[in-house]
């Protein structure tokens, strides 16, 4: 890796990705076809689950990279340059998860509205014999848990994304062509109200999507920990970008040893953000002893009879360690945020902790007739994976599709000459 400021051509040309977005674009319709085809097998609710995961991963992902662009901005900030130019063209992915979101929302149009959310179906039955309609725990939410306030928010929320994305992206490209500083001040400004925007967004889409599936439930730190999630999945993501980018040719003498450290660093404030959201919400409910609290982690550690589940143990080896511990220990150390294998690892590592967060966050609402959570390792898996594959692969090929539409370095920021100079 390079340590000296590089001299970029204004002309930076970009390798031709048609090849590789055709690709993602055949491997995202497999995923999705073999999804669609395990509703013959597992049934529709299984499968309307497994696409939830899906979808609501990499959402995530362009959330974060949405909230890290509009960061960037309010900060003014020089390192990160090349790394939001890169975020830019994954916002392009926004207008296809909406599209790809639209088949549960369709699903509950049509009356089969308890596929995945049980609040949607008054006449449901929950513990002891009672129906969601006559809850009174439900009435009192009903005002906010409705299927036309979920579908109108949920459209709100895709609709924002894309109005903030496309802002961002304007400008930004624009720029390239005429140099004006006026639209680094537009994107300023744009961050100054997309950051709230985006984290009330953010928020409610995490309550509406993950958190209602036990509507029962209640949590003050829900929106902060899909946030963390969010930024974590964008950065690791980034990383696997630059890392492309250096191997093919474009970004070689102009990455800098500082640069990864920089971007290692915000990967550990994330780590530890997001294990100090996790730990004081489990360390809370577990202190207050609340039943109304308590019941959502008993059906993640325990079956009715008193037995551990898998879920358990998916919490304590995948969520503790595997989404703290190991992220934690490997990035305080600098040899490996500026050692390119290193970084690889680390970024797909958490890539797929955080995929199984999700999971533990999702996939337990599916229940057997005891009422236990459906063991995590089971057919199930296979087409929460598939769903995953799916949507990611066409998340990729919007991307690439956008990436020939602007230069690799934005040679006309303000702050370019700082970026490629940029020291600790």
């Amino acid at each position: 890796m390079s340590t000296h400021a590089a001299t970029v051509p204004a002309g930076l040309p970009a390798a031709s990705t048609a090849a590789g977005a055709s690709k993602a674009l055949m491997i995202g319709l497999a995923g999705i076809v073999v999804t669609a085809a395990g509703y013959f097998v597992s049934g529709a609710h299984a499968i309307a689950m497994s696409w939830l995961v899906g979808v609501t991963y990499w959402t995530a992902m362009a959330i974060g990279m949405l909230m890290l662009i509009l960061i960037h901005h309010i900060f003014d900030a020089s390192w990160s340059v090349l790394l939001r130019r890169q975020f830019e063209h994954g916002l392009a992915s926004f207008k296809w998860l909406a599209l790809l979101f639209a088949p549960l929302v369709i699903a509950s149009l049509l009356g089969t509205h308890d596929i995945v959310w049980p609040w949607m179906n008054p006449a449901g039955e929950i513990h002891g014999g009672h129906t969601v309609g006559h809850d009174p725990l439900y009435l009192k939410k009903a005002v906010f848990l409705n299927l036309n306030m979920f579908i109108g928010m949920t459209a709100a929320f895709f609709l924002l994304w894309m109005w903030l994305s496309a802002r961002l992206r304007k400008a930004s490209f624009t720029q390239d062509k005429d140099g004006d500083v006026k639209w680094t001040f537009m994107n300023r400004k744009t961050a100054a109200f997309g950051l709230p925007i985006g984290a009330l967004t953010l928020t409610f889409a995490s309550i509406y999507w993950v958190k209602s599936l036990e509507y029962h439930w209640f949590s003050t730190m829900y929106g902060v920990w899909f946030f963390a999630n969010c930024v974590r999945g964008a950065l690791s993501l980034g990383v696997l970008i630059m890392l492309w980018l250096w191997y093919r040719g474009d970004y070689k003498g102009i990455l800098n040893n500082n640069h990864w450290h920089s971007i290692g660093q915000l990967m550990l404030a994330f780590t530890v953000f997001w294990a100090y959201v996790t730990f004081s919400q489990y360390f809370l409910i577990w202190n207050a002893n609340v039943p109304e609290e308590t019941f959502w982690y008993n059906l993640r550690e325990i079956n009715a009879d008193g037995t551990p589940n898998q879920w358990k143990y998916i919490g304590i080896i995948g969520i503790l360690f595997g989404h703290f511990v190991v992220p934690f220990l490997f990035l305080l150390s600098y040899r490996y945020k500026v050692t390119h294998s290193r970084m690889r690892f680390i970024s797909l590592w958490i890539l797929a902790v955080i995929f199984l967060d999700i999971c533990y966050n999702i996939l337990p609402a599916l229940k057997d007739a005891h009422g236990n959570a459906l063991p995590f390792f089971s057919l199930n898996l296979v087409w929460t994976i598939a769903a995953t594959i799916g949507v990611g692969g066409i998340c990729i090929w919007a991307y690439l599709r956008s990436f020939p539409g602007a230069k690799l370095v934005p040679i006309c920021d303000p702050r370019i000459k700082e970026c490629l100079t940029h020291h600790e």
